[in-house]
């Protein structure tokens, strides 16, 4: 098999060159303007910026920048068509995107919370040019653009930031660069140089489409593929082999672009030699294509028909359980438990819910177990569910613990590791499409194997069970959800190990590789000893929590009526709980393994003798508790029966003597007791006490969290008004810059002509004059402003003020020859001043020479 780097159609409309897309704030006006000065004249890109603008303020931007660029700078219009060599300029008011090699332009939403250009044309680049598409981030606040470069990173573009310490704001880079899917972080002049290389390489954008332009060394081979996935394999544990051909190919060629690299051969050395490489071709050839509530008629349905039909024929005790695979960020997780509760409402109290989300990217379920997404999500999830479900943070929005709650998080390869059991739903969403037809029959078996009878399977829109429909039934054909074929199977599949990841020398990695198996049989070994011969033990938090059961803790623990819980002393059996708590106690106090002997527990109608040892043991800052259950033998507590008997036989024949201390002891143990019940009702009627002062520090509680949301939107839109703020100053001094310039060339113009000059405004005041007309007017510099009638010039012309008004007046010139007080003779000409709108504001008073003439 021969594979080019064209793979797939492309659309004819869209012509062959790379659309920049530029997204800048505060500060950004520097940055574009060192990145424009740095390009080429002839870089063969179309660029557009979309910066942050007041929304009032007629934008001046195309008129700077125009200066800073070799590129013609243009304000697009609805409709305008990209051309390459070309600098587009967003304007004021309005959210752009890009349509079939076009720029269409919409009205600026009204909520400016929810207003993220940069996000909104990122996103629509990468869906029409996809491999063509360039996102570049500069200089600005907040996050916008951290989205869109996510959505140009998985259609096949490429992403490019600024490094936050060139930057004169560096939100905007940290928050893309957060996003772990910028491909290079440089200065600007940097990225101008990496942005032609981009449209310069065969390999990436290229521009001829002919397939004889691509240099020989681009054509990648099975065997390239096989040595790729060899080197891959052991550093992630992720076998590529069996995903398809032509999207691997795509991003081969496309990190090789980036590395400026177009032999592959050359390549493949170079992961060798590189294991940081490794790791990047790793994260390149994963897909990540998310954001919160995608694919919304396929939720509908789903909210609609399978979750009532969830909740309802499940049992009370039982949780509603799902799988999310290959969730990514987490975003698609989050969003199924926010419909499961909106779907149980009122009855969420009755059923528990577990939503498992797996991915084969480490980087990308860490990123899910914080659960901090960018501000841009208020364009997917509504105002009220952020406000509900959601906590406003300064990168944006943290996922609050009622929802977090919900959703357990873990690294998980779909092809290799065990699946989820006895699940009632499983979404598996555009993942299908990425493998080979035999992988996806595997998971679909897998899939089947995990859900129970009634279980549903919600897949992509281009995915579906092909041949696997003796598995499935269709609950809704459209939207790609089936249910669960019950009695039909096949069985429960083969899950192959996952192989360790190991990051050490070769030969270390060769004798892993050949005792792989038998450290598998070992473990079995070790689990079977465990299971059989271990104590029955518990392993608890710092509360006293469980967090495990291991072997069988019946006869040490049951359940308390009332309300399910997990605390070990409410679950300890009658007899255990007053040696238990001493153990856990002492354990906790001075970190160390305590043991209680000779406890007394009651199994049925029985008792029976236990010992039980607590072991601390330290993890990540926390401590966690081991509880060790070991009964005594059953010769011991035959032998402790025979010398009870004995022992009850010499008191009964000492009874009549002790039966008053017995009395007494009755007594004193009967008081104890109403001293205890007295004393556990007062702790009742305190902690009754302690629960009404917290709720009504819960509901204060929430009372400050409406406020902070209510700071936090006042926050968002002064954030947005001092970013619109800021481009305008940029603008303005820019502008006041060029004025500076403009008055100095004018006053050096005025300094070296030779004729006596004075402009007046239109209420005949001096405004400027030369240093010819000083002597002639009798002017001197504090003479500007002052009215031309309070002046004695040297020249006879007693009428000057009636001509200056003619002229102004009928805005026609005057000329008249005069002649100053020396008998010097001139030719003195008025013209109107004409402002820049070409507005009459004054005269213009031009004496010349003409004494030598006459």
């Amino acid at each position: 098999m021969m594979m080019r780097t064209r793979s797939g159609s492309r659309s004819d409309n869209i012509a062959p060159f790379a659309v920049v897309g530029v997204g800048a704030s505060a500060g950004g006006f520097e940055a574009f303007c060192e990145l424009l000065e740095a390009l080429p004249p002839n870089p063969h890109l179309a660029i557009v910026l979309v910066q942050h603008l007041a929304p009032q303020h007629n934008s001046a931007l195309p008129a700077l920048l125009a200066g800073h660029s070799k590129l013609p700078v243009v304000q697009v219009t609805e409709g305008v068509q990209l051309q390459p060599n070309h600098v587009y300029i967003i304007p004021p008011n309005a959210q752009m995107e890009a349509v079939d090699g076009h720029l269409h332009l919409t009205p600026r939403p009204g909520d400016r919370s929810q207003y993220t250009p940069i996000d909104f044309f990122f996103r629509s680049l990468a869906k029409t040019l996809k491999e063509r598409a360039v996102g570049v981030i500069l200089s600005g606040t907040a996050s916008d653009g951290s989205v869109g470069v996510r959505e140009i990173k998985t259609m096949g573009g490429i992403t490019l930031a600024q490094d936050p310490a060139t930057a004169r704001h560096d939100g905007m880079p940290t928050a893309a660069i957060a996003t772990q899917t910028i491909d290079l972080v440089l200065p600007p002049k940097g990225l101008a140089a990496k942005l032609v290389e981009i449209a310069a390489h065969p390999l990436l954008l290229p521009h001829a489409p002919a397939p004889k332009a691509l240099p020989p060394d681009a054509i990648v081979t099975e065997a390239h593929l096989d040595k790729i996935f060899k080197l891959l394999l052991p550093e992630t544990g992720v076998n590529f082999a069996r995903y398809k051909s032509p999207t691997i190919v795509r991003r081969l060629l496309r990190r090789m672009s980036l590395l400026r690299m177009s032999d592959v051969d050359a390549y493949i050395r170079f992961l060798e030699d590189r294991p940081d490489e490794v790791v990047n071709l790793h994260n390149d050839f994963l897909i990540h294509v998310t954001r919160f509530f995608r694919e919304p008629e396929s939720l509908e349905v789903l909210t609609a028909s399978v979750l009532p039909a969830i909740a309802k024929h499940g049992l009370e005790d039982e949780p509603i359980r799902a799988w999310v695979a290959g969730c990514a960020t987490g975003e698609e997780v989050y969003s199924l438990a926010i419909l499961m509760l909106e779907s149980l409402g009122p009855r969420i109290g009755d059923r528990r819910i577990q939503i498992f989300g797996t991915d084969v990217s480490e980087v990308a379920i860490n990123f899910a177990r914080r659960g901090v997404y960018p501000s841009a999500i208020s364009a997917d999830v509504s105002p009220e569910r952020l406000r509900k479900y959601f906590i406003g943070v300064d990168a944006g929005y943290r996922v609050g613990k009622e929802l977090r709650d919900l959703c357990v998080f873990a690294r998980q390869d779909l092809a290799r590791d065990p699946p989820f059991s006895r699940l009632d739903l499983i979404c598996c969403r555009n993942v299908l499409i990425y493998l080979d037809t035999a992988l996806q029959q595997k998971l679909l078996s897998v899939f089947h194997y995990a859900l129970k009878p009634t279980g549903a399977l919600l897949l992509g829109h281009a995915e579906t069970i092909g041949f696997q429909s003796e598995l499935f039934a269709v609950i809704h054909k459209k939207q790609r959800i089936y249910r669960k074929k019950s009695g039909l199977g096949a069985g429960a599949p083969d899950f192959v190990p996952v192989a360790p990841r190991i990051q050490t020398s070769t030969v270390i990695k060769h004798a892993a590789a050949e005792h792989g198996n038998t450290r598998v049989v070992l473990g079995e070994a070790n689990r079977i000893v465990l299971d059989r011969y271990a104590p029955p033990s518990v392993l608890v938090d710092q509360n006293f929590r469980v967090v495990q059961f291991n072997g069988q803790t019946g006869p040490y623990l049951e359940p308390s009526p009332g309300e399910p819980s997990f605390q070990l002393l409410k679950l300890a059996r009658e007899g255990l709980l007053h040696g238990l708590r001493t153990a856990l106690q002492a354990a906790k106090k001075h970190r160390r393994t305590t043991r209680k002997q000779g406890l007394h527990v009651r199994d049925g109608a029985g008792w029976h003798d236990v010992d039980v040892e607590v072991i601390p043991i330290a993890q990540s800052g926390e401590t966690f508790y081991l509880v060790l259950f070991e009964s005594k033998p059953a010769d011991a507590n035959r032998e402790g029966a025979r010398r009870q008997r004995t022992q009850q036989r010499t008191a009964a024949n000492r009874a009549g003597t002790q039966s008053h201390r017995l009395s007494k002891l009755e007594q004193e143990l009967a008081s104890t007791r109403e001293y205890l019940q007295s004393t556990i009702q007062e702790l009742e009627a305190a902690n009754e006490e302690l629960q009404s002062a917290n709720e009504e520090i819960l509901s204060s509680n929430e009372e400050l969290q409406s406020t902070n949301e209510e700071l936090d939107t006042a926050k968002e839109e002064l954030q947005s008004t001092n970013e619109e703020l800021n481009t305008v100053n940029d603008e303005l001094r820019t502008r006041n810059d060029e004025l500076t310039d403009a008055n100095a060339d004018l006053l050096n113009l005025l300094g070296s002509v030779q004729i006596a000059i004075v402009i007046v405004s239109a209420d005949l005041r001096v405004r400027r004059f030369t240093p010819i007309a000083e002597k002639l007017f009798n002017l001197i510099p504090g003479d500007i402003g002052r009215p031309l009638a309070q002046l004695s010039p040297n020249i006879d012309l007693p009428d000057l003020h009636s001509l200056i008004a003619e002229t102004i007046n009928h805005v026609t010139p005057i000329e008249r020859r005069v002649q100053d007080k020396q008998g010097r003779w001139y030719l003195l000409r008025l013209r109107p001043y004409k402002s820049g709108d070409n507005r009459i504001d004054g005269a213009v008073i031009a004496l010349f020479d003409l004494d030598a003439a006459k």
